[in-house]
């Protein structure tokens, strides 16, 4: 399904990249999957600690750029996080990805656009951009209607544009 609207947020510094990350969280259900793309150094995993503290994870969230996936238990959801920026499209294939995707928890996939072809068709797409040394602008691409919702919504809330 096409997106229907782009939306933005600025970010200054980590703690606003939080507060988007606390947002985004707050709508977040089981089933949930965040895509996350976006240059080296642009943030993908300072966005990724931030969702999983939002989602109540305990201890350390580093990149699983070695591991692939790395699963942590959130006080509301599990939260299953991933980098597959080393894998081909048949090593990703073979990983078994429905079972995240389409699982209990909220996935996020960094450097998604590299297996787009095993992504499903409803989540929310997320690009960061590197605008200086503190500021990231965030693009939210929602996939299907209750992404959409979710945007509109923090639209409404003032949090996105």
């Amino acid at each position: 399904m096409p997106t229907k609207h782009t939306y933005s947020y600025q970010a200054v510094g980590l703690e606003q990249t939080a507060s988007l990350a606390s947002a985004l969280a707050s709508c977040f259900q089981p089933g949930t999957v965040v895509t996350l793309d976006g240059d080296l150094g642009a943030g993908k995993t300072a966005f990724a600690q931030a969702v999983a503290k939002a989602l109540g994870v305990r201890g350390i969230v580093n990149s699983p750029t070695f591991t692939v996936i790395k699963e942590y238990e959130g006080e509301k959801l599990p939260f299953y996080h991933m980098d597959v920026y080393r894998l081909s499209l048949e090593e990703a294939d073979d990983l078994g990805l429905d079972d995240y995707l389409y699982g209990s928890g909220v996935t996020l996939i960094e450097w998604s656009s590299l297996i787009e072809e095993l992504l499903p068709a409803d989540r929310l797409s997320v690009t960061i951009e590197n605008c200086g040394e503190q500021t990231r602008l965030f693009r939210l691409n929602p996939h299907g209607d209750s992404y959409e919702q979710w945007c509109e919504q923090l639209k409404e809330n003032g949090v996105l544009i």
